[in-house]
Formats: C-alpha cells, sequence, structure tokens
C-alpha cells in the first residue's frame, strides 16, 4: 500500500522487516527491488533482484526487473544476458525483444538487432516501436533500401518524431549535413527526451564544424541517458581539450560501462592516463590495446611516443614502424576496394 501510494521509502522498510522473517519470500523481494529502482537504489535493486532470481529461477517478471535494473545503470552487457534468455524463451514477448535491440544498438551490434526484431516485424507489421528500432538498426546496418521501407511506412503516419529522427540519419549517412540537421533539429524539438536523438543530431552539427553547438547535443543527451556511449566518449574528448582531464575520465569510465571492450574508448582513456602524468598505466593500457586489436595504428603510434618519453628507443621505433605498417595496409584495402568493378553496383 505504501508503494502504490508513493511511499517509496516506508515500502523499503517495511519490505526489509518482513524479510528479516522471512529471507526466503522471493516475490516480497522483488517487490523490494521495484521500491529500490523507483527510489533511484538500483545497485540495491540488482543485489535484491538476483537473490529473488535465484529462488525463483523461471519467473519472467523477476528475469526482466533485472534486466531492467541493469540497463538502467548502464551495465549492458549484463542486462543482455538476461534480455537474451527471455527473448528465448518467449521470442514474441515484444518489451524484452525492444530492450534487447535497443541495448544491442546502444553496444554497436546493428545486425544483431535487425536479428532480434524482423520476426517480430512479420508477427506484428504495424507496431510503430518495431518498425521504428528496425529501421534505425537497418540504417546503422548499412541496409539502406530496406530501411527506407520502413521509412515510408512511418512517414505515411504523418509528421512525427521518429520519422524526422530515420530522416536525418538517412541523410547524415549519405553525408548531406544540412539536410541531416534540419531533421534532427526538428526531432529534438518534437520529443527532447527522444533516445540518441540529441546525440545524432550532435554529430551532424560536429561533422559541420559547429563544435559549440554540437557540445550542447552531447550534454543534452546526457540529460535523457547518461549512459550514452556516444555522447560520453564526444564530452571527454571535448573536456580534454579544455585541460580537464578528470572530467573527462569519468565520462569514459561511464562509455566503457556499455562498451567494455570498445577500442577507442579504450585508446581514449590510456590517452587522458598519458596526460595525467600517469606513465606507466597508460603504457599497460596502450600495450594491452595492441595485443587485442594489432591493426590500431593510433594506439602503436601512442605507444611509441610512451616508449620514446620512457627512453625506450628501440621499442619506440618499432611501435613507430608498424603504426606506419598498419596505416599503409589499411590504405592499400581501401585502394583496392574503391578500385573494384563490385563498387558501385546495385
Amino acid at each position: 500500500m505504501a508503494l502504490q501510494s508513493g511511499d517509496v521509502g516506508t515500502a523499503i522498510r517495511l519490505y526489509r522487516e518482513f524479510l528479516r522473517s522471512y529471507p526466503d519470500a522471493a516475490e516480497i523481494r522483488s517487490n523490494l527491488g521495484a521500491a529500490l529502482v523507483q527510489d533511484g537504489q538500483f545497485a540495491g535493486a540488482i543485489a535484491e533482484y538476483n537473490i529473488a532470481l535465484q529462488q525463483l529461477p523461471n519467473n519472467p517478471r523477476v528475469r526482466m526487473n533485472l534486466a531492467l535494473a541493469y540497463y538502467k545503470l548502464g551495465r549492458l552487457p549484463e542486462a543482455v544476458e538476461h534480455l537474451e534468455v527471455l527473448h528465448k524463451t518467449q521470442p514474441l514477448e515484444l518489451n524484452p525483444a525492444l530492450l534487447l535491440a535497443d541495448c544491442m544498438l546502444e553496444t554497436n551490434q546493428p545486425a544483431k538487432a535487425v536479428e532480434v526484431l524482423a520476426p517480430l516485424h512479420e508477427e506484428f507489421p504495424d507496431d510503430h516501436a518495431v518498425v521504428y528500432v528496425l529501421g534505425m538498426a537497418l540504417m546503422k546496418d548499412n541496409r539502406i533500401r530496406e530501411a527506407q521501407v520502413l521509412l515510408d511506412r512511418i512517414l505515411s503516419d504523418g509528421e512525427s518524431a521518429e520519422a524526422a529522427f530515420l530522416l536525418g540519419q538517412n541523410e547524415l549517412q549519405r553525408n548531406d549535413l544540412v539536410a541531416a540537421a534540419g531533421h534532427l533539429a526538428r526531432a529534438v524539438q518534437l520529443d527532447p527526451k527522444m533516445p540518441w536523438a540529441h546525440t545524432l543530431y550532435g554529430q551532424a552539427l560536429k561533422a559541420a564544424g559547429k563544435m559549440e553547438e554540437a557540445a550542447v547535443q552531447f550534454d543534452e543527451e546526457l540529460k535523457v541517458n547518461p549512459y550514452d556511449f556516444t555522447a560520453n566518449t564526444e564530452i571527454a574528448l571535448l573536456l580534454l581539450q579544455d585541460g580537464k582531464p578528470n572530467e573527462a575520465l569519468s565520462h569514459i569510465a561511464m562509455a566503457l560501462q556499455v562498451r567494455p571492450n570498445d577500442p577507442g574508448a579504450l585508446y581514449q582513456r590510456a590517452s587522458i592516463h598519458l596526460t595525467q602524468g600517469l606513465t606507466e598505466q597508460a603504457l599497460q593500457e596502450l600495450e594491452q590495446l595492441i595485443r587485442d586489436y594489432p591493426s590500431f595504428s593510433e594506439a602503436h603510434a601512442a605507444l611509441a611516443r610512451v616508449y620514446y618519453k620512457l627512453k625506450r628507443t628501440a621499442d619506440g621505433d618499432r611501435e613507430t614502424a608498424e603504426a606506419r605498417r598498419v596505416r599503409e595496409e589499411a590504405q592499400k584495402q581501401l585502394e583496392e576496394k574503391l578500385n573494384s568493378p563490385a563498387v558501385g553496383k546495385p
């Protein structure tokens, strides 16, 4: 009753009092988790949901609540783990599938998002949320023609933030920055809390050289979603340029919570540590980075600079040569691709 009336503090106190006497009451523990989420205590909610799930491993509501708590805390790999279980056992349930697809997009896996949503679109062809997220996933996966079919369907329903966003995304991929910015400005005007819209608008503004306006949009995105990967990495870069490495590092930590193995974010973290004078830490991070991503030329070049700073000239020369070799190989592959007779064919 306290929870239903909005008295969350009292609800938490009473649930905990009950669980001291009946610690195995999994449903009540799940209710405590829900109350903690409402109070913004996501870490505490996760602990309670995990205990409840051990007692009720086949309860979809508890697992979905746990996934949502991980999602809201920006711990997307853990959210995905539970959402995949739900999607496998309930493949036509919309909520876990949409949230799973959202996580796939946030972690830069658009092809997997398409894989999740395509069967749902066949089952629910008129569901607006499915059409929109699937269209976004297809666009990010460069399947433009398929995305256009869904975009046309959304446009046929009249002007909306979703339609403006997808139009902007399409124009940004075509590198028409003026048109993209216009559509995305309209999207955030129609729905200021629309996920990803401020970030994409910021990217369009940044590409057009409007850095201050772009920074405003990245900040606006973080008000909607504090764990947006792109907004955090972009803001971190700007903060580092402004001589604020500690603040930049906090944003990179948020980004790595979403994509723990992203090479770009790991490189930014090492660069910040180097700026802070933490040379040995940056050295270890860069050495690990090139082991995991040997074709990352910027990481080789940065590692070379660290070696030179440490008077390890031979190691620095080796990494300089490796950075050059990787760049030349990438350029060669690009030229071969551009000269391929298949390029430009439908």
